[in-house]
């Protein structure tokens, strides 16, 4: 979790798209609309977008249909709202926050080679192609969200390290795979970190975000069994009276220094290039996951102007305590009356800043969690910390070493599991997410 987090929709690249061959776009945060009429079957709602087109308006929040069949309603916005799948960059990156997320991890069963992971991949392509166009599974659909609309939903993909030993292909695993090094603040469990197989679901639907999860697992079969999954949470689109950026748990608006698209940089610190090593990773990025425990109770004990002296923001608007509003660059030389940095020195904001850290950046995609209440009566809550960079020794590693050696939040915080992901570029028309790895 750092001043990068990314919890802003508005910062986000998004690939929604009215047809699934459509590009990346940037989406404003969108609002919900009213609610459709009753009654009406998913086919029929879907039927309309398929016939018509999803028409995104000029900030990428206004959906409509040009006509509708007699008695069907058109979905609400938020319903509506459709990711693409085939895209240059898998979905699920640079899209906006979404409302709720699943994270699993799977491992291959004992008996299962590269052959039966390409005939997996290719099942689980297929159906996030058809789930997140608003479509039924090919098979035994379970009908959880068969009144819904897409929602937003995105689907990704990724491999673990123990992956490529597992299908013979270690020659072909990338050197960003090499271990995380220990950070001083890791409490992790093993049971619930790593994985040779990656799988992130999102989307503004709760029961939508399900019904991917359960279609996710049951196509696993025989050929993988599930390792750890994990659910989280964002704010639900049109919550706020204006778009802002979100809070997490802790109470603080978090992501306001996220990598923008417009930055001329953005792709070179998001994603390997085409050309680059190793080549089946062209066009995609590497994810670090991790679930970071906040310590509610001892957090909440710190009056207001202590917990922004952690943060080195305002904890009302996210703007820095030197002034200004949120998006107004932190003064980082500016003291007070008694000379002493109006930004502490080891405020979480100050310590993250790239330009702190040798320019290292990355995208933070996070969800919040919620596992319930220990027996002690503190809240098992916190982040599922998601960071999208082309190389993460100079992208998560840098920040988190600094992090390591003074962070004003780490007595608030504990690292409780974590992974490493590669995640292929997206996969074109006819061809399954990592194609080129398994059958290169």
């Amino acid at each position: 979790m750092t001043d990068q987090s990314s919890s802003k929709a508005a910062s986000s690249a998004s690939s929604r798209a009215s047809s699934p061959a459509a590009p990346s776009a940037v989406p404003e945060p969108r609002r919900a609309g009213a609610p459709a009429t009753a009654g009406v079957t998913r086919r029929q709602l879907l039927g309309t977008a398929g016939a018509t087109g999803i028409v995104l308006g000029a900030a990428g929040a206004a959906i409509g249909y040009t006509s509708a069949p007699a008695g069907a309603t058109p979905l609400t916005a938020l319903g509506s709202q459709r990711s693409a799948f085939h895209v240059k960059h898998q979905p699920g990156i640079t899209d906006a926050l979404q409302a709720c997320g699943h994270l699993l991890a799977f491992d291959l069963t004992a008996g299962s080679g590269r052959k039966e992971a390409a005939a997996l991949l290719r099942r689980w392509s297929d159906t996030a192609a058809r789930l997140m166009a608003g479509e039924p599974a090919a098979h035994n659909d379970t009908d959880v969200a068969r009144d819904a609309g897409p929602s937003s939903l995105t689907i990704t993909f990724g491999f673990g390290r123990s992956f490529f030993d597992r299908t013979g292909l270690h020659k072909q695993r990338p050197a960003a795979l090499d271990p995380l090094p220990d950070f001083s603040s890791d409490r992790l469990d093993k049971a619930r970190s790593d994985g040779d197989l990656w799988v992130q679901i999102g989307a503004d639907d709760a029961l939508v975000a399900f019904h991917a999860l359960r279609a996710v697992q049951k196509d696993a079969g025989s050929a993988a069994r599930v390792r750890w999954q994990m659910n989280g949470f964002n704010r639900s689109p049109g919550a706020t009276a204006h778009p802002m950026t979100a809070r997490n748990l802790m109470g603080q608006v978090d992501g306001t220094n996220n990598p923008k698209p417009a930055d001329a940089d953005f792709d070179q610190r998001l994603f390997v290039p085409a050309g680059g090593e190793p080549a089946w990773m062209a066009n995609g990025s590497y994810a670090v996951v991790r679930r970071i425990r906040m310590l509610l109770d001892d957090w909440e004990k710190l009056p207001p102007t202590q917990q922004e002296n952690v943060i080195g923001r305002r904890k009302s608007d996210g703007a820095p305590l030197t002034g200004g509003t949120e998006t107004t660059a932190m003064d980082l030389e500016k003291t007070g009356a008694d000379g002493t940095y109006v930004v502490p020195v080891n405020a979480h904001a100050r310590i993250t800043r790239p330009d702190q850290n040798g320019g290292a950046a990355m995208l933070r995609r996070p969800f919040s969690y919620h596992d319930g209440i220990a027996p002690d009566g503190a809240p098992d809550a916190g982040l599922l910390f998601i960071c999208w960079q082309a190389d993460p020794l100079r992208g998560f590693v840098p920040v988190q070493r600094k992090l390591d050696r003074g962070d004003a939040l780490s007595q608030f915080i504990r690292h409780e599991a974590s992974g490493l992901f590669a995640v292929p570029g997206g996969a074109a028309k006819g061809e399954y997410v990592g194609q080129r790895l398994l059958e290169g």
